[in-house]
């Protein structure tokens, strides 16, 4: 007569071990290894975020004085919101994008943040710049035809802290004089750049009349 196995009986006992053994771990082990977990997860996303602005740095290299701040966020809310500064650099925006073009009024922060997030360029300028200054940046956002470039916006704004302040998603770059050989290098650069959140999307469509 054959002999009966006995190896279903062995493996029921390892798992009823297997099963009594996580029983006596401690509830506070168990909370301690969470906490691991969680302390090496923020820490990882310092380590990425901290990676990301010294890429920005390579990025930014060769272009004194731009300053690339943190992301920072994004999201749609309807009505005024209060920026920390009249160019912001991102952040949270209107639903609707400005259209890319020349104005020869201000435009609000709202939209234009809408456009940068979607590759945009904004140059704003204090509305008493010399003609000259005005006349120059005009052409910087045309190409050699005379044509405006797409994903570039341009508007006196006030209350600036510096005469021209050019800016993208996280970086900008304060000036003095629209001859300033940076100012087309930080253009070049950061048009559709390397932290434009929604690349692909338009910058037409939206609202606003160019002059």
């Amino acid at each position: 007569m054959a002999r009966k196995s006995k190896r279903p009986l062995y493996v029921a006992r390892q798992q009823t071990a297997t099963q009594s053994f996580w029983r006596r771990i401690p509830t506070w082990t168990w909370f301690a290894i969470g906490g691991v977990v969680a302390v090496l997860l923020v820490g990882g996303l310092f380590y990425l975020d901290s990676q990301s602005l010294r890429g920005g740095a390579n990025v930014a290299r060769g272009i004194p004085e731009v300053r690339i701040v943190p992301e920072p966020g994004a999201g749609h809310l309807n009505g005024d919101i209060e920026y920390a500064s009249a160019v912001p650099p991102g952040g949270p925006h209107n639903p609707i994008w400005q259209n890319c073009g020349i104005y020869d009024e201000p435009i609000r922060a709202e939209n234009a943040v809408h456009s940068m997030e979607h590759g945009a360029v904004w140059i704003a300028y204090d509305p008493d710049l010399a003609a000259e200054q005005a006349d120059q940046l005009k052409k910087l956002v045309n190409d050699e035809r005379g044509r405006l470039r797409n994903f570039y916006l341009l508007s006196p704004q006030p209350d600036l802290p510096a005469p021209i302040v050019a800016t993208a998603w996280r970086v900008q770059l304060e000036l003095d004089d629209a001859f300033d050989d940076r100012l087309l290098e930080f253009m070049q650069r950061f048009h559709i750049g390397p932290y434009t959140p929604e690349r692909g999307a338009t910058c037409s469509g939206g609202v606003g009349e160019p002059a």
